[in-house]
């Protein structure tokens, strides 16, 4: 196995951006690139023997420059929603940008992880981006130095495993947001897609998707996922947590969770017989329908819509930079942030 390098052009500052090729005994290919160190494509076989690009992107780098809805993207360093835009470390506030309502989403728009250029290094089967974050940039407390590194396995593995140091104490919670299709990017929705989560509780939200504080089960509800069932199902139930933000787009509170690497999630696509699971050491996982992908122009000319492609973001809590009785992702000199996320490919 090896990397292979390749042109993807330049951003609107006229900066050279990178394409990195991994490939695996089984043809199943992953493609990066340095800016907002991002997953474009994975290819992966069908039952039939079919390719298909199971994430969402685009062919160019304006497109991700012009970009609303994360695809493929690295997110940090704080993912999801922090409520009123601002946290308290040690007694003193810190504030973010105000983005989303009054709320922080994803830490900045414009001058976010996903919309750096990362310096890249690779191996015979991973490439690792870094990059350094200033302190105070964006708000955020500590001078960071970041690592993310993509490694692709025989046994058809992404592994993802994200670093960071900083000299002060901070908030970090970094996620992956790219956007999954098992029938293929271009073949429309996935509310026939059938999604197992290991979680018997979620973090239901007030409007604005910020969490109430409140761990809730699932049971007898259409948040309940603990046996397989269709995306779809129940996505347009008379739900009052549906209706808040569109459909799924919640944080689900992984089953015994004790910092291990273990299964939380597993999603299958009965056209392409692809099983897809997904592991991690987190506390959480914000399964995303796709509910508000704005409508644009991807790969290959395919037409993206709301619902045509689901995250499972891993993750601590949204807002666990401030909900008493959330685990706080809270590190500083003597903790450095250390966490990984595996998405695993098989046939049924």
């Amino acid at each position: 196995m090896s990397v292979k390098t390749a042109s993807f052009g330049t951003t609107k500052e006229g900066k050279e951006v990178t394409k990195y090729t991994i490939e695996n005994k089984n043809g199943v290919r992953a493609d990066l690139i340095d800016y907002g160190a991002i997953l474009v494509n994975l290819f992966v076989k069908g039952a039939d023997g079919t390719e298909r690009d199971v994430v969402l992107g685009y062919d160019t780098v304006a497109g991700y420059e012009a970009d609303t809805s994360f695809l493929g993207a690295t997110v940090g360093p704080i993912a999801n929603r922090t409520k009123d835009a601002a946290f308290e470390i040690n007694g003193v506030k810190y504030q973010m940008d105000v983005n989303d309502n009054e709320n922080n989403l994803h830490s900045h728009f414009v001058e976010g992880f996903h919309k750096l250029i990362w310096n890249a290094s690779f191996y015979e089967n991973s490439v690792t981006f870094k990059l350094e974050k200033k302190d105070m940039a964006m708000g955020h407390p500590g001078n960071m130095k970041v690592k993310v590194t993509y490694t692709l396995t025989d046994d058809n593995e992404l592994k993802i495993h994200y670093e960071a140091t900083t000299d002060r104490d901070t908030i970090i919670n970094m996620t992956n947001h790219t956007y999954f299709n098992l029938n293929g990017h271009d073949s429309g929705t996935i509310l026939d897609e059938v999604l197992c989560l290991k979680a018997g509780k979620y973090t239901p939200v007030l409007p604005g998707a910020i969490p109430i504080g409140e761990i809730a089960a699932v049971r007898a509800t259409p948040m309940d996922f603990t046996a397989p069932k269709k995306v779809g199902a129940e996505i347009e139930a008379d739900c009052e947590q549906l209706l808040l933000v569109k459909g799924y787009d919640h944080n689900w509170v992984v089953d015994h969770w004790n910092e291990e690497l273990r299964l939380i999630a597993t999603l299958q696509d009965e056209k392409s017989g692809i099983v897809m699971e997904t592991y991690s050491d987190l506390p959480g996982v914000q399964f995303y329908a796709g509910n508000c992908i704005t409508p644009v122009t991807g790969k290959g000319g395919a037409k993206y819509a709301p619902r045509c492609g689901l995250c499972l973001e891993t993750q601590y809590f949204p807002n666990s930079a401030n909900q008493e009785g959330f685990p706080r992702p809270l590190f500083g000199a003597k903790k450095p942030y250390d966490t990984t996320t595996v998405y695993k490919f098989k046939l049924v």
